[in-house]
């Protein structure tokens, strides 16, 4: 496996139906209005065939470390409501896919996810923080699932409790994020610089 290649398995565990879970999940256009916290931007480009297959979506995505992701999904497999996949390109290239089972009110989601990165700042600084791109992507799904479990929530309560429901989590914001950005750059430079070297 090449440094920029990554391989992650979130497992999540909300109350719910699969048919709600499913749906929310599934509809990507809606993703940035629950799940804030990871996705800044969400176009449908392509609505794809009656079951959604050849669905193509464009995404803007952002974790807890101060840069953002540009990709493409083009839905290549759906079985409502217990899962769908996606091939991606654009920032990252490879596969995604979620499943949903039913368990006694209980809904056990996994999200697989093997990609390469393609942007560059994470690519090629991936030998040496590999750790710490991984953590932003943890940090994202672990939002993911907060975020998901308090739309369900959301849409069981009455008025009244909806209303003292928090909002999801929303974006980090960076009162330093140009420094920070800066080091990184610098990092990544120094990075490209002893490779070349080599």
């Amino acid at each position: 496996m090449a440094a920029n290649d990554y391989h992650f398995v979130s497992r999540w565990r909300v109350l719910g139906t699969i048919d709600e879970v499913f749906g929310l999940v599934s509809r990507s256009e809606e993703l940035a209005l629950w799940w804030p916290a990871a996705f800044r931007d969400v176009l449908e480009l392509e609505p794809g065939d009656d079951d959604g297959i050849g669905k193509i979506v464009r995404m803007e995505t952002q974790g807890w470390l101060p840069y953002t992701l540009h990709w493409h999904i083009r839905v290549d497999a759906m079985d409502p409501p217990h899962g769908f996949g996606f091939n991606v390109w654009g920032d990252f290239d490879g596969h995604g896919a979620w499943s949903f089972a039913a368990d006694d009110g209980w809904i056990d989601i996994v999200y697989d996810w093997r990609v390469s990165v393609r942007k560059p700042l994470v690519r090629y600084l991936s030998p040496l923080l590999k750790p710490l791109f991984a953590s932003n992507h943890r940090w994202a799904m672990s939002k993911g699932e907060e975020s998901l479990r308090l739309a369900l929530a959301r849409a069981h309560a009455d008025p009244e409790a909806r209303i003292a429901l928090p909002p999801p989590p929303g974006h980090v914001s960076y009162p330093g994020a140009a420094i920070v950005a800066s080091a990184v750059a610098l990092l990544g430079l120094i990075v490209l610089q002893k490779r070349r070297e080599s």
